[in-house]
């Protein structure tokens, strides 16, 4: 009697940390795929060759893996930000131009971040993250508004810049026909100008 080939993937060796990885690697290839609607984590381990309890080990469940894949954003985009303040520390524009570079750059990652009924948002590791990045963004705030009322100006910087990344990656802001497309970072910059600064003065 002969045997038929197995046509699931052999399972993979890793480590600890770097199978964690992995299906995190694995389940946002997956999201930006197909969407998070469509995520299994039948589908993850298999994507990862891994058996398919590795997934539950590590993440418990969706809740839990929808919550690591946040919680890498938020870790990414505070990373992202705390460079911007570096090299321009007192423009908020290049605060929002690194904002609508990071949901450019990892869409997956973005569309989770904000989906909170498909997180555990008392997640410690979320927590920890979020607020790293609410920091990173308030730390760009002018000075005036730092001291006025820093909740509510880093709210109206993360809309707008939110705002603005939403719209491009939903193709709302296409160029008019004939018309070049745009550099999402040049329109943001020329978007935030108009509120940013005093149109009557040269720039």
């Amino acid at each position: 009697m002969t045997s038929t080939p197995s046509t699931r993937p052999a399972a993979r060796g890793y480590h600890h940390g770097d199978l964690r990885r992995a299906l995190l690697r694995a389940a946002v290839e997956l999201i930006a795929e197909r969407g998070t609607s469509a995520v299994s984590l039948r589908d993850l381990a298999r994507r990862a060759g891994v058996s398919h309890a590795a997934p539950a080990h590590h993440f418990g469940d969706k809740a839990g893996l929808f919550t690591a894949i946040a919680a890498e954003g938020y870790r990414l985009l505070a990373t992202s930000l705390t460079e911007a303040l570096a090299t321009t520390p007192t423009d908020l524009r290049e605060l929002g131009v690194r904002y609508v570079r990071f949901a450019i750059d990892h869409p997956a990652h973005f569309e989770v971040m904000f989906r909170t009924e498909l997180l555990r948002p008392d997640d410690p590791e979320l927590r920890a993250a979020q607020d790293d990045s609410g920091r990173a963004l308030r730390a760009g705030l002018p000075e005036r508004l730092q001291h006025a009322a820093p909740e509510r100006a880093g709210r109206a910087a993360w809309s707008l810049a939110h705002g603005f990344a939403t719209l491009w990656l939903t193709g709302n802001l296409r160029a008019a026909p004939g018309e070049p497309e745009p550099d999402p970072a040049d329109a943001f910059r020329d978007i935030a100008s108009m509120l940013f600064t005093d149109p009557t003065r040269p720039q």
